[in-house]
């Protein structure tokens, strides 16, 4: 099944728009956004943000039970000119992309003992990825890291994310005017991790921004990208690329906030799902505030389900608040293997298993030449051939 709606600019679509006056970032949150854990009441599952999450697995990162008991091992590679700090939370810079809007996220604010900060100067063009390895070690471990784009800085920054664990972090991607910013966040964890993290980015005046997420490994992943604008002019995209297998949870909960004039934004997630309660939930919220004139924004989810016994949970939801935009739009589509192209592919002589194979790989080849990073790229596609062997 497939729900789509686009708005050109001037027009009106009940279905489409809700107009409320007192709209917020912190649209079907619970709570406020706090950096104060105490702000937020311990989740049940009954909330619109916590109703997917199977609470249970979160090993104590919602409730206050977990406790830093755990190693991570970090490793930072950069590029020379770009300075890595390790600062205290009273450092200007941390919070100051967003502000924590779930238990967890505030749980990891509260309970890190240095953040780190990384910082591309000013006008500074890098010809090298910035990298950031992470090797969880066991137990329970949180974090806080920023990446500051300073004014018409051009940076790609790779958060390679494996091992085992449990981990709760902020990364907060502070990008300057007329500043360009690639990240690629890879969830490789072992099969038994927990990884729940929010993503906050402000992107500045004439700014770009893209993001390309790959989930793969964990027992339960809930990343939550906010992305914000400082300034007209600033334009940002959302990449991601999710492969679920038999009884993994990946949660993706992205808000984009234009709250600033003639910004654009573009939304492209897509998962592949395989084995029983292998569950996937998506949830795209875009507001368009009423100082937002001139707004341009799409975004679309697609999920394909390659077996029985897998779930996908997917809602966009558009809400603005002026009639002065370019466009918006958004899309969800949830579904099986096009039995066009799997005729059109056998009736040229292809069998069938790598007819599948092929479909799966076209499925996700848009997104894989958004990374733009080579290394990144053959391990996905490698990653994803070894995933395919299990049910195509």
């Amino acid at each position: 099944m497939a729900e789509a709606q686009n708005i050109p600019a001037g027009s009106t679509t009940a279905g489409a728009i809700a107009v409320a006056a007192e709209s917020t970032v912190a649209t079907r949150m619970s709570a406020p956004p706090s950096f104060d854990v105490a702000d937020f009441p311990v989740p049940n599952g009954r909330e619109e943000e916590w109703r997917f999450t199977p609470l249970a697995r979160l090993k104590g990162l919602h409730d206050g039970t977990a406790v830093a008991n755990g190693s991570m091992k970090a490793q930072i590679d950069a590029p020379e000119g770009v300075t890595v700090e390790s600062v205290d939370r009273g450092d200007a810079r941390i919070g100051k992309a967003g502000t924590p809007v779930d238990r967890i996220a505030a749980q990891a604010f509260s309970s890190f003992a240095k953040a780190t900060v990384v910082t591309v100067p000013k006008e500074t063009v890098l010809t090298e990825p910035v990298r950031l390895a992470l090797h969880g070690e066991g137990g329970t471990t949180f974090g806080h890291t920023v990446f500051d784009v300073q004014a018409f800085a051009e940076a790609v920054v790779v958060i390679d994310h494996t091992g085992d664990g449990v981990r709760a972090a902020n990364v907060d991607f502070l990008v300057g005017d007329g500043a360009k910013l690639t990240v690629v966040s890879v969830q490789d964890w072992d099969d038994t991790a927990v990884h729940c993290s929010q993503h906050n980015t402000l992107v500045g005046r004439d700014a770009t921004f893209k993001s390309i997420v790959i989930t793969f490994g964990g027992d339960l992943v809930r990343l939550h990208p906010r992305v914000s604008y400082a300034g007209p002019g600033g334009e940002a995209e959302l990449f991601g690329l999710y492969f679920t297998d038999a009884g993994q949870h990946q949660e993706h909960r992205l808000l984009v906030d234009h709250a600033a004039p003639h910004c654009k934004s573009n939304v492209v997630y897509k998962g592949a799902l395989q084995g029983q309660d292998a569950h996937a939930v998506w949830i795209g919220d875009v507001l368009i505030q009423k100082t937002a004139e001139g707004t341009d924004t799409y975004e679309m989810n697609r999920n394909l389900v390659l077996t029985d016994g897998a779930r996908v949970d997917s809602v966009p939801n558009l809400e603005i608040e002026t009639g002065e935009i370019v466009g918006a739009g958004h899309a969800s589509a949830t579904g099986r293997f096009d039995d066009e192209q799997l005729f059109y592919l056998q009736a040229r002589g292809i069998p069938a298993d790598e007819a599948r194979r092929l479909v799966v790989r076209g499925f996700f080849a848009e997104l894989v030449q958004q990374i733009g990073v080579d290394d990144i790229e053959e391990r996905l596609l490698t990653k994803i051939e070894t995933e395919l062997q299990g049910s195509v």
